[in-house]
């Protein structure tokens, strides 16, 4: 079907009858390389790659992936494995990864899990009835399980902070180090000496919990900071374990004046918490959270807190997969930086105050 206006096809609609030499006469480039440009190929250089993708955006070119899958013996889809997503930390990676795998040619399927096995089989399961190209498993944790279920399909995989060391597997290592050395240097460079740890389970030594309570406990060695236990609190990434830790960190007689949050969901909860003993953040008690979720920016006070690059975790999972499927040794580890991002909840602890201090001392008698 075609508009009325300068019979050209309307720009929601498919012209059937645009195919890839009329893309490569627009682009200038031979057929061959829009085909391998459109298959997502990493042999195409990304300049002709962009030239090829503009061209048949304005072609209104759509190619046929059932008629691709076939001929490559590829299903042109990628596993995309998650956990909870109830936390808004995983569909905002997963729009990321959708993003960069429409860019190199496929499609997504997405699968969620709990910790049970039956849930674990059934979606691992459903991905291989669907003959998905590769996996990538950022659960960040549950590797085991997965690493079992697939070993014997020799399906291309990719985790985040946990190597397999199988043929088929790449690792992308994110940088904790630094982001956790981000955070506690600028604690300790506005005065914080008392600093305290909201940790995930520290129970389970393959989990992303146990990677930033060590490059927490690591940063504060560096500025000379003791942590005691009692300032060490094991919470499960929900608002209601932020909120629970907080209110057993309040009791304490002698307590941190910071905490740093394994995640942005805790320390959403911990901001709660402290509001409801009237008690202000970050005068009574600085936070940091980890994720740099986009609700982080809309707290109250808006949220400092560690930001993962999800472009890079996206991006550096798809072309590990695609290096694994042309038969190339992916460079591993693939590494996913991470920056401090500052907002209101940190800031000089009350005792560096005197005269906020006085006043309240004044206010309260």
């Amino acid at each position: 079907m075609r508009s009325e206006k300068n019979g050209k096809s309307a720009p929601d609609e498919v012209n059937p009858r645009v195919d890839i030499y009329a893309v490569a006469k627009r682009a200038g480039v031979s057929p061959s390389t829009v085909s391998r440009a459109i298959n997502g190929l990493s042999t195409v250089n990304r300049r002709l790659a962009a030239k090829v993708w503009n061209a048949a955006q304005e072609l209104n070119y759509r190619p046929n992936l059932q008629a691709r899958s076939l001929g490559s013996g590829r299903s042109r889809l990628f596993g995309l494995v998650v956990t909870d997503v109830s936390n808004p930390f995983f569909p905002d990676m997963i729009r990321r990864f959708e993003h960069h795998a429409v860019k190199r040619g496929y499609e997504i399927l997405i699968g969620s899990l709990s910790e049970d096995r039956e849930s674990i089989d059934r979606c691992l399961k459903r991905m291989s009835e669907r003959g998905v190209d590769g996996i990538a498993a950022l659960t960040f944790g549950l590797h085991q399980p997965i690493v079992e279920h697939l070993v014997e399909k020799q399906v291309p995989i990719v985790f985040a902070n946990y190597d397999a060391r199988l043929p088929n597997s790449a690792c992308l290592k994110v940088d904790y180090r630094d982001g956790y050395r981000q955070a506690v240097q600028h604690l300790g460079f506005l005065g914080h000496r008392k600093i305290g740890f909201l940790a995930g389970t520290l129970d389970r030594p393959d989990t992303p919990a146990v990677d930033r309570f060590d490059a927490f406990m690591a940063a504060t060695r560096e500025i000379g900071v003791e942590v005691p236990s009692k300032w060490i609190f094991e919470g499960n990434w929900t608002l209601e374990s932020g909120i629970a830790m907080t209110e057993k960190l309040l009791r304490q007689r002698d307590r941190a004046t910071a905490i740093v949050c394994t995640n942005d969901v805790g320390a959403i909860g911990v901001l709660h918490a402290v509001m409801n003993h009237g008690l202000m953040v970050p005068d009574d008690l600085s936070v940091v959270g980890f994720d740099n979720i986009h609700l982080s920016d809309y707290t109250f006070p808006p949220l400092t807190t560690i930001e993962m690059s999800l472009d890079q975790l996206s991006e550096h999972a798809i072309q590990a997969l695609i290096e694994i499927i042309e038969g190339r040794k992916p460079r591993s580890p693939h590494t996913v930086s991470t920056k401090l991002i500052l907002r209101r909840t940190t800031g000089v602890p009350l005792t560096n105050q005197p005269s906020v201090q006085r006043r309240r001392v004044r206010a309260n008698a």
